[in-house]
């Protein structure tokens, strides 16, 4: 059994994580941080209510950062709708929050409880930076911190690689993270999240079934499927935060990866992080700071964490 905190931005493929957690036996979410990100963090804290409502969860939320450590948020409204869920109209009341803040939840449960909770952070990474400004150690008391974001190794010359969003909203929160101790620290990347894709095929399935998660699932995706479609002329979308969640709950979904040092880096247009390695697996060519080894996905199953997903939600 995982005993999970999640920080959460909300958005489509937040609450697909929230409901395919919910759905796993052997998981159990222990309290839910909001953070801005997919959208504005009110927004995101009443989305965490609206999937708490629809799935009967009793678990504390509490209200985490609305803007990066510094600079203006950008909220990604395009891809998730306004709202974070599509622009439905849904009823969305706040639910009821913690007194506490996000980081002082995610400080306090490391403290009570350590070695026992894993942490899963599927939005920018201010919270948990602001979180180890309270507690350096934070990271190694938490059972596992597993995060969606980054973009792996150095690719092959001459591939592109999907946006790292979570990182890019605060590169200075994310420097942070991978530079603090920790226990044990996974990095789920676009560079395998981007090509962990939820096909037409998957989607009827979801469509077909009465299960309520899998109503809502299908409900609140025609946004995500008007992005993503311009990337690939189909409609189509990858499970970036649900693979996290899975890679959290059975490490066998990754086939391959790789322990090392992991910086954050711009172009002077985005922000990544990146393993400090070749996709050959050398060195980069510049000099680069030490960090403590992050786990860096580099494979997964994508066929059989698919199935997966689709099975926990239609059940």
């Amino acid at each position: 059994m995982r005993r999970i905190v999640v920080d959460t931005d909300t958005g489509i493929d937040d609450a697909h994580t929230l409901l395919y957690l919910a759905g796993r036996p052997d998981a159990e979410i222990v309290a839910i941080t909001s953070v801005y990100g997919n959208c504005a963090e009110e927004d995101a804290t009443r989305n965490i209510g609206y999937v708490a409502r629809l799935l009967g969860l009793d678990a504390p939320v509490a209200r985490g950062a609305a803007e990066p450590l510094r600079g203006p948020a950008h909220i990604a409204g395009h891809v998730h709708g306004k709202d974070g869920l599509g622009d439905l109209g849904l009823d969305r009341p706040l639910p009821p929050v913690a007194a506490e803040s996000g980081p002082e939840l995610l400080t306090r449960l490391a403290n009570e409880r350590p070695g026992e909770l894993d942490l899963l952070a599927l939005g920018p990474l201010t919270n948990l930076a602001l979180a180890l400004r309270q507690d350096p150690e934070l990271f190694t008391k938490y059972r596992s911190v597993v995060l969606m974001g980054g973009s792996g190794p150095y690719a092959p010359p001459g591939t592109l690689l999907m946006i790292d969003a979570n990182i890019n909203n605060d590169p200075e929160a994310a420097r942070a993270v991978f530079a603090a101790p920790r226990r044990e620290l996974v990095m789920v990347g676009v560079n395998v999240t981007a090509g962990t894709i939820l096909d037409e095929q998957a989607i009827a399935a979801l469509r077909a079934s009465a299960a309520p998660a899998a109503r809502f699932a299908t409900d609140i995706l025609a946004a995500y499927l008007d992005f993503y479609q311009n990337e690939w002329g189909r409609r189509i979308i990858p499970l970036h935060d649900p693979l996290a969640a899975g890679v959290l709950l059975d490490p066998t979904f990754a086939t391959a990866w790789t322990d090392g040092p992991v910086n954050v880096r711009g172009d002077g247009f985005l922000y990544r992080a990146r393993l400090m390695r070749t996709h050959d697996g050398l060195p980069p060519a510049f000099p680069y700071e030490p960090a403590p080894a992050t786990r860096v996905i580099t494979a997964v199953d994508t066929r059989r964490f698919v199935a997966d997903f689709v099975e926990v939600l239609t059940k």
